[in-house]
C-alpha cells in the first residue's frame, strides 16, 4: 500500500494516522548526528534529552551503524528456539558488570525487562511487592502495578497485584512495608520520571538489609540510570550515589534506555536464587535478545570503555548542574552524571522547554516546576557550554523578564 498523497505537513499527518497517546508532537525529527538533530524545516537543536536516556552515543554513533549493518548482513533474527553468539556474549558482558554468577533475560523495552522481573517475582510464592512513591516503571499492566503516578494508573485499574507504596528514600517507611510475605521490593537508584530525585545514599543498603530479613528480593530498576548515565555502569555501585563501604547486591536489575543506544532492547537480570526462578514455559519473547540489538548494545558498551565515556558523564554533568545553579531563579539542582533535574521557583517548565526550544535546545519537564536533562554521554564540553550561555536568556523568556 503506498503512503497517501497529501499538502498536509508531517505534523497533520502524525495527528491524522497515529493514535493520540502523546498527544502533537513539539517537533518532526528528520536525521541527527553526535548530539543535534535536525527538523524536517532544516532547524538544528542540540537534544539534551537524549531520546529519554536512551541515546548514550548520540545519533548515527559509526559504531552502532557499523555494528548494526554487519550483523544485518549476517544473522537479522532466529526466535529464541536458536541462540546467536552477540546475544550470549551481551549477557556475559552484563554479567561481568556485577561479578556474581547470575542468569540474564533479554527483552525490547523496560517496562518489558520490569515485566519480566514482576513475574519472576511470583515464582518465589509471594504476591505482595512494595514500590516507591514517585516511581515509574512502566506502562504494560504489570509493570504499571508498581508505577506510583495516579494519571497513568487510573484509567486501567484494577491493576495486578497487591502493591504498598512508601515515600521515597524513607528506609523506615520501607521497613514498616516489608513482611515475611512480601516477594520483592522495587526501587529505582535514582528516580528519573519523578525529575531526578536522589535518595540517601545508605538508602538501597537499607532495601538490601530488609529484604533479607525477609526472605524477599531486592529489585533494582536501572532502566534509566544504568549503563553509563550517572557516570558508572550501574548506579547502585556509583560511589557518588551509594557509601562504598555499603555494597549493594541486589537479586534483580533491570536495564533497557540507553542499553542498545537507540536500538530498542531491555535485559532482567537475576542473580543467586532467583536466576533460576524463572524456568521453561514460564515466559517468553520472540523478538527479545535479537542478535541486532545484542549487536547494537555490545558496540555501545566497547565505545563507552573505549571513549571514556564514564568518567566524561561525571565530569560533565558535575559542570552543567554548576552552571544551572549559578541561576538564581533555579531552586535546586540533582545530578547523578548525565542524569540531571532542577527545580526553578516558579512553576514555569513547559514555557522553559519551549524557550529552550525556540533556542535550539532540546529538555523535557517531568513536573510543572521541574527541568529533565539526559544528553548523550557524547556530549562535548563546549555543546554543554553553549546551553549554559543560553540558559539565563531562556529563564528570562519563560518567565516574561526582559534581558
Amino acid at each position: 500500500m503506498t503512503a497517501p498523497t497529501t499538502t498536509s505537513n508531517w505534523a497533520d499527518r502524525y495527528t491524522g494516522a497515529l493514535m493520540n497517546t502523546f498527544g502533537p508532537p513539539r517537533l518532526v525529527l528528520t536525521r541527527g548526528q553526535g548530539a543535534q538533530v535536525w527538523d524536517d524545516a532544516g532547524t538544528r537543536y542540540l537534544d539534551l534529552l537524549g531520546g529519554i536516556a536512551v541515546n548514550a552515543l548520540g545519533h548515527a554513533h559509526p559504531a552502532v551503524v557499523a555494528a548494526v549493518t554487519r550483523q544485518l548482513d549476517t544473522l537479522g533474527h532466529v526466535s529464541n528456539f536458536f541462540a546467536t553468539r552477540p546475544q550470549i556474549e551481551l549477557a556475559e558482558r552484563l554479567l561481568a558488570m556485577d561479578g556474581r554468577p547470575g542468569r540474564v533475560f533479554f527483552t525490547n523495552s523496560g517496562t518489558e525487562a520490569n515485566e519480566a522481573a514482576l513475574k519472576l517475582t511470583r515464582r518465589t510464592g509471594r504476591t505482595h511487592l512494595v514500590a516507591a512513591e514517585g516511581a515509574f516503571h512502566g506502562r504494560t499492566m504489570g509493570a504499571l502495578a508498581v508505577t506510583a503516578k495516579e494519571a497513568y494508573r487510573l484509567p486501567f485499574e484494577p491493576l495486578p497485584g497487591e502493591v504498598t507504596f512508601v515515600p521515597y528514600g524513607d528506609a523506615e517507611a520501607l521497613a514498616a512495608a516489608v513482611t515475611d510475605r512480601t516477594a520483592a521490593v522495587v526501587v529505582e537508584p535514582v528516580q528519573g520520571e519523578a525529575g531526578v530525585v536522589v535518595p540517601p545514599r545508605d538508602y538501597l543498603a537499607a532495601a538490601r538489609q530488609i529484604t533479607a530479613d525477609h526472605g524477599a528480593l531486592l529489585w533494582l530498576d536501572e532502566v534509566q540510570t544504568g549503563i553509563g548515565r550517572t557516570g558508572a555502569w550501574l548506579a547502585h555501585r556509583n560511589p557518588e550515589l551509594v557509601d562504598a563501604e555499603l555494597p549493594v547486591r541486589p537479586d534483580v536489575v533491570t536495564l533497557a534506555k540507553g542499553l542498545g543506544g537507540g536500538i530498542p532492547i531491555g535485559a532482567c537480570v537475576a542473580f543467586g536464587d532467583a536466576a533460576t526462578l524463572l524456568q521453561p514455559g514460564n515466559h517468553g519473547t520472540t523478538f527479545g535478545g535479537n542478535p541486532v540489538a545484542c549487536a547494537a548494545a555490545l558496540a555501545v558498551l566497547d565505545t563507552i570503555v573505549a571513549e571514556g565515556l564514564l568518567d566524561h558523564a561525571a565530569a560533565l554533568g558535575a559542570r552543567l548542574a554548576t552552571g544551572l545553579a549559578a541561576d538564581a531563579r533555579v531552586s535546586e539542582v540533582r545530578a547523578a552524571g548525565l542524569l540531571i533535574g532542577l527545580d526553578l521557583t516558579e512553576p514555569v517548565s513547559a514555557e522553559v522547554v519551549a524557550a529552550a526550544q525556540r533556542h535550539g535546545f532540546i529538555v523535557n519537564n517531568p513536573t510543572p516546576d521541574r527541568i529533565r536533562m539526559a544528553p548523550p554521554l557524547i556530549l562535548t564540553a563546549g555543546e554543554a557550554d553553549s546551553f549554559l550561555a543560553a540558559w539565563p536568556q531562556i529563564l528570562d523568556e519563560a518567565l516574561g523578564e526582559q534581558p
